[in-house]
């Protein structure tokens, strides 16, 4: 769930001129915040790309969200139920904002109209962030390997209106998105090629459907 592109000016001017705002640095694989903690966070992704990763008790590995540039994240969008191990991991150098939730209802001592203005669209994020859950749902209740691959796929495409795509995975990932076995999902992307369903290079897809 994040802002549009267009929206950075107004993320960069937030984190300098918000007294409330703060920003932190984190090199790849580092673990940006845990949702275990509780500790009302509204965070905004400026630089790089993470996950949302969760650990059952089993430690099977799941990725819940994918994350990159001006996407907004933090315990308030996913309320933790169980006592499974939920967190943020950078995939790359991470340029992060950090801001209370609860300060949305208090003026800043600079008394800056930066987080006013989120506070007036938190409903709107609120809405792509439910949005974004339902998609990933709909990928998952797909009964096969097959399905669930065809089902990211066409959505990659309708977003980005080509039949071209570019995973924004590894395949390793990719299958933990899925909640797939990555061997299964390999052969599985080899028979959809051999039907001629898609056309494969690296993490490029075509689509020939």
């Amino acid at each position: 769930m994040g802002l549009n592109a267009e929206d950075s000016y107004f993320v960069e001017s937030f984190a300098n001129q918000c007294s409330k705002a703060q920003v932190k640095l984190f090199s790849k694989n580092d673990v940006i915040t845990t949702y275990i903690e509780k500790r009302n966070q509204v965070c905004i992704l400026m630089e790089g790309e993470a996950d949302l990763i969760r650990y059952d008790i089993n430690g099977n590995k799941t990725i819940i969200r994918h994350f990159i540039k001006n996407d907004i994240f933090g315990e308030i969008f996913h309320v933790t139920n169980t006592n499974n191990e939920l967190f943020v991991l950078a995939k790359k150098d991470c340029k992060v904002l950090f801001y209370i939730y609860d300060d949305l209802f208090s003026k800043c001592k600079k008394t800056c109209p930066f987080h006013k203005e989120l506070y007036d669209n938190f409903n709107k994020l609120f809405l792509n962030n439910i949005i974004n859950l339902n998609t990933r749902i709909e990928h998952l209740t797909k009964r096969n390997t097959r399905d669930k691959l065809l089902s990211y796929f066409n959505l990659k495409s309708s977003k980005k209106h080509s039949k071209t795509i570019f995973i924004s995975f590894s395949y390793t990932d990719l299958a933990d998105y899925l909640n797939v076995d990555r061997s299964a999902m390999m052969r599985e992307l080899k028979f959809l090629e051999d039907d001629g369903f898609i056309r494969r290079s690296a993490n490029k897809v075509t689509l020939l459907y």
